[in-house]
């Protein structure tokens, strides 16, 4: 009889967890990579290794320098709060989009500056921003207003500052540049929250900013959509957008899994105590039923989302030395410090103030 070789199964055990993993990476929407190569480009000029950090958000230094590249969106976002964090600038995001070059951003850029109104480019950014960051989601409304709302797919929204506020930064931006006018939104919604960094932004985008929002937005007034764009040109625009077409075609479908999907709708329901199965179908536009049914089908439980991301974003807010703890109770869907308390020590061993002395020690 045969004896079982113990280093074939070993080796067929590595094999299929490096597949596992292959997949899995494949399956995370990818991005051109601008914002956390401007990031990189911050982190040199500092003298902070970039390599350290790369690893830790899965990204490495061979795909920073090679801008023919795309990197995973979750990548990218790990990378900029890390490097956030080492640069000690918590509004690296917003700096990066205000100083960096829109150009860089490619195809995407072009086909919107070539359009002949701001309204056309928006809707340009909207059917194609895809190419640029296969994470993210826009849909532009101006029935009052005129309405920028962007959302991720396939990503989980509460884990990121930096990149959102790089985005919006980067719309706002063009916006200005493309029309020639010093264009203010009437307000900018993000989903996040902030303590005490708003002023500057506030000062950039002169209009007041709305943290912890329902949904990430620029409003601006309904009578900019129809502001002609000064690089117009109707010959480019319709060759570049036959080349988004293509571009898009080879694009993959931006819906995420169904878990994080489920994450982003929970997030905005906590601080209001409505984070239920029904409040969360509802959002998503199916019955209560039809989501339980979804979940069941892949094996999971509403309930352990609900804790595991109240634990995720717990410990997000505790690294935040100006949020109480009453106030970081009530953000993940707490009545009282006490009941929070008990979850606290349940996810990390730890209650809420000792974990915040570890987490602030880190940083």
């Amino acid at each position: 009889m045969r004896r079982a070789n113990p280093n074939r199964s070993t080796g067929k055990a590595a094999k299929s967890g490096r597949r596992a993993e292959l997949r899995r990476l494949a399956l995370q929407p990818d991005t051109l990579g601008v914002a956390a190569r401007l990031a990189a480009g911050r982190l040199r000029e500092a003298g902070i290794v970039l390599e350290p950090l790369l690893r830790s958000a899965g990204l490495s230094v061979s795909q920073i320098d090679r801008k023919d590249m795309r990197l995973s969106v979750p990548g990218q976002i790990r990378f900029l709060e890390l490097a956030a964090n080492a640069l000690k600038d918590p509004l690296l995001g917003f700096r990066l989009a205000r100083d960096g070059e829109l150009r860089q951003i490619g195809l995407l850029h072009y086909v919107a500056a070539s359009s002949e109104t701001l309204g056309d480019a928006m809707d340009r950014v909207q059917r194609y921003s895809s190419i640029a960051n296969a994470g993210l989601v826009l849909k532009c409304s101006g029935d009052r207003n005129f309405t920028i709302a962007l959302r991720y797919a396939g990503v989980a929204r509460h884990s990121d500052r930096q990149q959102m506020e790089c985005f919006v930064t980067m719309l706002v931006r063009f916006c200005r540049a493309s029309t020639h006018r010093r264009l203010n939104p009437i307000a900018v919604h993000f989903v996040h929250r902030r303590s005490d960094e708003s002023s500057e932004l506030e000062k950039f985008f002169g209009c007041r900013i709305h943290f912890g929002a329902d949904t990430d937005q620029i409003i601006f007034d309904k009578e900019v959509k129809q502001l002609r764009l000064a690089s117009a040109d109707r010959y480019l625009n319709e060759i570049l957008l036959q080349d988004c077409e293509q571009a898009l075609a080879y694009r993959r479908s931006g819906a995420g899994p169904l878990r994080i999907t489920i994450e982003n709708a929970i997030t905005p329901l906590l601080p209001h105590g409505k984070a239920r199965l029904d409040a969360v179908a509802q959002s998503l536009g199916v019955s209560s039923r039809t989501l339980a049914r979804r979940l069941t089908a892949e094996g999971l439980s509403f309930g352990e989302i609900l804790d595991q991301l109240r634990s995720d974003l717990a410990t997000h807010y505790l690294g935040e030395a100006n949020l109480s703890i009453s106030q970081i109770a009530w953000l993940v869907g707490y009545q009282g410090v006490s009941a929070f308390s008990h979850g606290c020590k349940r996810w990390t061993g730890m209650n809420p103030k000792r974990m915040r002395d570890k987490l602030l020690a880190s940083h």
